[in-house]
């Protein structure tokens, strides 16, 4: 126990000095005025998705954006009447060509697309998004999820950020819905996992390999995306975000940051709800390798075990080794904690939360190693062991 609990303090300065300074939940996407204003096409893939998407389109319609923009809806075989949702959230004067909306800017248009069956390879949502964005032309598209609602200042600070400096995509964690109790435990741990996997500073760098992208709102130029070969490039990715942003990175900048200005309002009112978000994809995010999984595991019982039961069980300095590590660990999720108005106290239960977001892990493992795949949306995704 006295090496591990100094092994795993060594591992924790590490990631609080050296790690990209993850921790500190930064930068964030502020409001700002687009000094231009480039036509965009806004793709929205939707999958049954009635309970969210008159929000979601009715938020977007609401732009203050100077410029033209075009919402494009994928419904991908819908069965609840997600398409008739849309239309009736649209306001009356969007349906009036060039008639002005508010503050001056052109209503946008929504074009609703009867999504086709996927191809052989492709992902069913990557699939729809395809289709959104070969039925536009802007030189901008933004791509943003059915569950998605945006501050009418969003898409104007989006298109701001592409140019200042000059990136070829932007992406924000959108602020996640955290009112029920499992929520509250898990998701702001969630985020807190996510930038410690990829920490947004090095993300932003041009001279790191680190790249990521939140899938919530992704602003991207054609340009960009014609370049790397479309949508088709990454057409069989489950982390789709992630790997369009690698794709992106070896030829230009990308930014990713979190957003005040957009929100999921998709609920996950049960611990269930979150152990089948984390199944879908886990094991996927480790290459179907057993040698990554067996490696995760060791490493989150460093990282997280370690600490709390040499701080509770060891003597001497290994004790206070490993209690300088939990202390770090605490610490170090105060600013998420923060940023999602959760008592700082739910930094004390890291280890359990760990050790769910570990079992999930493990559990998605033998979700793919007896068959079942990946599902979402009663489709099957992902390799068959």
């Amino acid at each position: 126990m006295a090496l591990l609990a100094v092994v795993s303090l060594l591992v924790w300065l590490y990631l609080v000095v050296a790690h990209g300074r993850y921790w500190l939940s930064t930068p964030e996407l502020p409001p700002a005025t687009a000094p231009a204003a480039p036509a965009v096409d806004i793709v929205v893939p939707a999958r049954d998705e009635a309970d969210t998407i008159g929000a979601v389109i009715a938020s977007l319609a609401a732009q203050q954006y100077p410029g033209r923009f075009r919402i494009i809806l994928v419904d991908d075989g819908s069965t609840d009447g997600t398409a008739e949702r849309a239309r009736a959230a649209m306001p009356g004067a969007a349906s009036t060509p060039g008639a002005a909306g508010a503050h001056g800017a052109v209503p946008p248009d929504l074009c609703i697309i009867e999504g086709r069956a996927p191809p052989d390879g492709w992902s069913g949502k990557l699939w729809a998004v395809s289709q959104g964005v070969a039925a536009g032309e802007a030189p901008v598209l933004l791509l943003t999820d059915a569950d998605i609602v945006h501050d009418a200042r969003h898409l104007a600070s989006l298109v701001a950020r592409l140019d200042a400096p000059r990136v070829d995509m932007v992406s924000e964690m959108v602020r996640l819905n955290c009112a029920s109790v499992p929520e509250r435990w898990l998701v702001p741990a969630f985020v807190y996992f996510f930038q410690m996997l990829y920490p947004f500073a090095l993300v932003n760098r041009s001279d790191s390999r680190v790249a990521a992208a939140a899938g919530g709102t992704v602003l991207i130029r054609r340009s960009a995306l014609d370049r790397i070969g479309g949508i088709a490039a990454i057409k069989g990715a489950l982390i789709d975000d992630v790997t369009l942003a690698q794709a992106v990175k070896r030829g230009g900048a990308i930014y990713l940051g979190h957003s005040g200005l957009a929100t999921s309002i998709r609920p996950y009112p049960h611990v269930n709800d979150i152990w089948n978000m984390i199944t879908r994809t886990a094991f996927t995010q480790l290459r179907y390798s057993v040698w990554l999984l067996l490696a995760t595991v060791a490493g989150l019982l460093l990282v997280w075990w370690v600490p709390l039961v040499g701080a509770l069980s060891a003597h001497s300095w290994p004790r206070l080794a490993a209690a300088g590590a939990f202390a770090l660990s605490a610490l170090s999720f105060l600013p998420t904690l923060k940023r999602y108005g959760q008592s700082p106290l739910w930094a004390l239960t890291l280890p359990l939360i760990a050790a769910f977001y570990l079992a999930a892990t493990v559990g998605s493992a033998i979700r793919h190693w007896r068959g079942s795949g990946a599902r979402w949306k009663n489709r099957d995704y992902g390799p068959r062991p």
